[in-house]
């Protein structure tokens, strides 16, 4: 039997995931982290971007899109406080590139530099999404 970790992801709007887990791997500030049982606590601001979970058992890893927040990891607790978290088959592609293209429009008509900055945030948050929506799509086929 491999050695284990709870995952709870929490988003502002709800709990998205909660159980036990192999590994996890998120998108850090500073890049990717792969965290597995027994991981030296580490707190650390995530960017836009995928995080996949082997659950215990499980051949299949699971996949969540969050826009960012706080990653805290204990030798045998992974919590992700997520601003917006998603499961991956809830993404939506066009919803996704209407957002990508709102954000750069946005940046191209820049009135003030809270609204550039937003509109910098919003296209890195749209651009994440694209990206996963990609990978997913060629992990299946591929």
């Amino acid at each position: 039997m491999a050695m284990t970790m709870h995952v709870n992801i929490v988003s502002a709007e709800e709990s998205i995931y909660s159980g036990t887990a192999e590994h996890v791997f998120a998108p850090a500030a500073l890049g990717e982290v792969g965290i597995w049982p027994r991981h030296t606590p580490l707190l650390s601001q995530l960017k836009p971007g995928e995080i996949r979970i082997k659950p215990e058992g499980s051949a299949e890893t699971m996949h969540f899109f969050v826009s960012g927040g706080v990653l805290e990891v204990q030798p045998h607790v992974v919590t992700v406080l997520a601003d917006t978290a998603i499961r991956a088959k809830d993404l939506d592609e066009a919803e996704a590139q209407a957002a990508k293209e709102r954000a750069e429009e946005s940046m191209a008509d820049r009135k003030a530099d809270i609204d550039f900055a937003r509109a910098q945030a919003e296209l890195a948050d749209a651009e994440a999404r694209l990206r996963m929506i990609r990978n997913l799509k060629q992990s299946r086929h591929g």
